[in-house]
């Protein structure tokens, strides 16, 4: 499967636009990581500009901030509880950003994006 990042090739009245510009390699998108809870691991990847990004493929624990004295903790992920990105992401147990996970601590949700940052990190609910 191929994810594009072009525009549709169909107006909102059903005409076609005919594009100015073909196809490049820069215009292709990746897959969606779907970020797992179990062992930690990560996979670096190279990106625009000779860059490197860090998605995390299976996450075991988040830093989390408690909001009320603001401290840092970092901690064992239990569940996913909520994720308003998909519904069947709770029954697969996936971390999205803005997913709500069952900590030692507590719920949390998620702020960053473990597909994209390299870590996850959560404030305590």
């Amino acid at each position: 499967m191929v994810v594009s990042q072009h525009r549709s090739r169909r107006k909102g009245t059903g005409g076609r636009y005919r594009s100015p510009l073909s196809k490049k390699l820069s215009n292709l998108g990746r897959l969606p990581t779907l970020t797992k809870i179990g062992e930690h691991k990560n996979k670096p990847l190279r990106v625009r500009g000779g860059l490197e990004k860090v998605r995390v493929l299976v996450a075991g624990f988040a830093n989390i901030v408690n909001p009320k004295d603001k401290t840092f903790k970092k901690v064992k992920i239990k569940t996913v509880t909520e994720n308003a990105a998909n519904r069947h992401y709770v029954r697969r147990n996936i971390i999205t950003k803005g997913a709500v996970i069952d900590t030692e601590l507590g719920k949390a949700r998620v702020t960053s994006r473990p597909g994209q940052d390299g870590t996850v990190n959560a404030v305590l609910i």
